[in-house]
């Protein structure tokens, strides 16, 4: 029996809905931003993200479980040219209110910068994975070539997990609910702003697709033939 949560309340699966967003067929595996810019213990990190590193072993064998099941792996890392070209004339709008609301971070302007050694993963990538590094907003579709990726894979369900989850995950999940994949969130694969965690993860749950624990998730796709 799989269970969901809707609205944070644990209730099983619809059998329709299991039949749309858990069957393993056509699905992609994504992880979002989980690269050194957010995870580095160093000081000088650029936009840390502290919580996010409490899921990079848990990730680490999801991605091992889904991969023997042939699921394809999808790495998002955001990733800007040097010099500021890609917020030249229209800075993000994160840049500008995050430091009013959580207070100056010394090093954010190497956030992303290519070539910088904030763009190392941080957890593990395989030669088999798939990269997606043209990321320069909050959302892992603008203005990349995911969904080119995802259509040419013959993708339909799309499970997300990474940093933000208050942040890149949640714009990343309404912009492929919008282009009609399946969204599923693991709820314990994903990481933010811990007091607003829960919230997001209800907003998905209402209106993008399913939130789930990944061993539950896990379960249900060994189940399948």
């Amino acid at each position: 029996m799989m269970k969901a949560y809707f609205n944070n309340v644990q209730k099983e699966v619809p059998q329709e809905l299991k039949r749309v967003f858990l069957d393993r067929r056509d699905t992609a595996v994504i992880t979002i931003d989980m690269h050194e810019g957010h995870l580095s213990l160093d000081p000088e990190c650029p936009c840390p993200s502290p919580r996010g590193r409490e899921i990079v072993e848990p990730l680490n064998r999801f991605m091992s479980e889904a991969r023997a099941l042939n699921l394809p792996i999808i790495h998002i890392c955001s990733v800007l040219r040097k010099g500021g070209a890609d917020e030249k004339l229209y800075p993000s709008a994160w840049r500008m209110v995050f430091p009013v609301t959580v207070g100056e971070i010394p090093n954010i302007a190497e956030h992303a910068i290519e070539g910088s050694r904030w763009n190392k993963m941080s957890i593990d990538v395989q030669d088999g994975d798939y990269m997606v590094t043209t990321k320069k907003r909050l959302s892992g579709f603008y203005p990349t070539d995911l969904e080119l990726l995802l259509r040419n894979l013959g993708i339909r369900r799309v499970i997300l997990t990474g940093c933000m989850t208050d942040c890149c995950v949640v714009n990343t999940a309404f912009d492929a609910a919008n282009r009609d994949f399946r969204v599923v969130v693991p709820q314990d694969l994903t990481r933010g702003s811990e007091h607003l965690e829960l919230p997001t993860l209800q907003m998905i749950s209402l209106h993008l697709g399913l939130v789930v624990d990944s061993a539950a998730l896990l379960n249900e796709w060994k189940s399948q033939k």
